[in-house]
């Protein structure tokens, strides 16, 4: 009787451990996706303090293209709004469309291609849009590392027990594959 009392202790105590063990897992992986998050929002950061200085410069040199400023302006701002990750995502992939359509006037304005302040803005832009790809790869394998992890058996049990449910993937939205057309 004392012999399997002691042995049901010892295999109620690997349990308890099992169960702190991945409810840990969960947590690091939770904060591993909210950190990398963290990182694609910087690169928008970035994007968005470079945005009105390229918009000023062009603004400069072609004043009749207020319908792409304002676009702009008013992707900006829903950004700014947005209180979730989905949110945000799809105020940026408005930013980008906005974006790809001033990319479109300045290819053909030469003057605007001639501007000093304007090739370097672009350039420092381009560079923000690469980390940005590469920080929206990065938060894509952390999320499918941690779907897969709340999916796995017995993992998905815990998970569940726990509220440790699925995250979205950062997706492209529909449509963002065309690229824009400006008609002048």
């Amino acid at each position: 009787m004392k012999k399997s009392l002691i042995i049901i202790g010892v295999i109620l105590i690997i349990v308890v451990f099992a169960l702190f063990g991945y409810y840990n897992k969960f947590v690091t992986a939770n904060e591993g996706v909210d950190g990398q998050w963290a990182q694609v929002e910087t690169q928008y950061q970035r994007r968005f303090d470079l945005i009105p200085n390229l918009v000023e410069s062009v603004k400069g040199v072609m004043a009749q293209e207020q319908e792409v400023f304002g676009m702009i302006a008013e992707a900006r701002t829903k950004y700014a709004g947005a209180e979730t990750a989905d949110e945000k995502a799809g105020a940026a992939t408005e930013v980008e469309s906005a974006l790809g359509r001033l990319l479109v006037v300045m290819e053909n304005y030469p003057q605007l291609k001639s501007a000093e302040n304007v090739n370097t803005l672009m350039a420092q832009l381009e560079g923000t849009e690469n980390r940005i790809s590469v920080e929206r790869g990065r938060y894509n394998a952390t999320v499918k590392d941690y779907n897969v992890m709340t999916k796995r058996f017995p993992a998905n049990i815990i998970a569940g027990m726990f509220g440790f449910g699925e995250r979205n993937y950062f997706e492209a939205a529909e449509g963002s594959e065309v690229a824009p057309s400006v008609q002048f």
